[in-house]
């Protein structure tokens, strides 16, 4: 059995007693590698840029369901629409009516799955919205109309840090405004469930904290090659 084999099945006992899911993160590693852990029974793959995730799901079997957790430009979305299971990313009103227009025009069966990105790191880098934007998008009229597209739950990047009292604070902080959230917008509606967090180098911390999807990449194929 391969180490990736190996490292899937660690994971797998580490979330058998848990509510989370782990979300493969395929970023740069090559379709061979993700085979291997395809054979070792997993299903849930996620990928950083849309390019990659088209070429990948081409080659790869199509029971696969694909997240794409990098950030999404509104112009990209019509390479994934009729394919993608769930979209991590989203961080405007704008995009999620895009998403929501490509699934229309692709004339899904089933609706894509959105996560509500929001902001919990102190990093001008990361992508996401604000708590007070994310209540704004689903206050408004165009996401009331929006039937291709299913919201269900948020995700976060936590600072790269290795301060462990911060981390757990972004990720209680992202667990709280899911729970607002639910509360809200979503009391009634099981859909709304999911709380994407908790990386290779912090997803003890982030299952501690109410995660129930890690998105482990390094942690399962190895050091990625940024130079392919």
């Amino acid at each position: 059995m391969s180490h990736i084999a190996d490292n899937i099945r660690y994971f797998d006992e580490q979330l058998k007693n848990t509510p989370a899911r782990l979300v493969a993160v395929t970023k740069t590693h090559p379709v061979e590698t993700i085979k291997e852990a395809y054979d070792a029974g997993h299903r849930i793959f996620g990928e950083n840029k849309v390019q990659e995730l088209v070429d990948k799901y081409a080659l790869l079997p199509h029971d696969i369901e694909w997240h794409l957790i990098g950030h999404l430009q509104t112009n990209k979305v019509k390479y994934i629409s009729d394919f993608v299971d769930t979209i991590q990313s989203v961080d405007s009103l704008k995009l999620l009516m895009e998403i929501n227009r490509r699934a229309e025009q692709r004339n899904r069966t089933t609706p894509i799955n959105c996560m509500l990105q929001l902001s919990i790191a102190d990093e001008e880098t990361k992508f996401g919205m604000t708590y007070d934007e994310a209540v704004a998008l689903l206050q408004s009229d165009e996401y009331r109309n929006m039937h291709y597209i299913r919201i269900t739950g948020v995700m976060g990047i936590a600072t790269n840090t290795d301060d462990q009292g911060k981390l757990r604070n972004e990720f209680r902080q992202l667990h709280s405004y899911f729970e607002q959230l639910k509360e809200t917008f979503f009391f009634a509606n099981p859909d709304f469930k999911d709380i994407s967090m908790g990386m290779t180098s912090d997803w003890q911390l982030a299952l501690e904290e109410g995660s129930t999807m890690i998105r482990v990449g390094s942690g399962i194929f190895g050091a990625r090659n940024y130079n392919k």
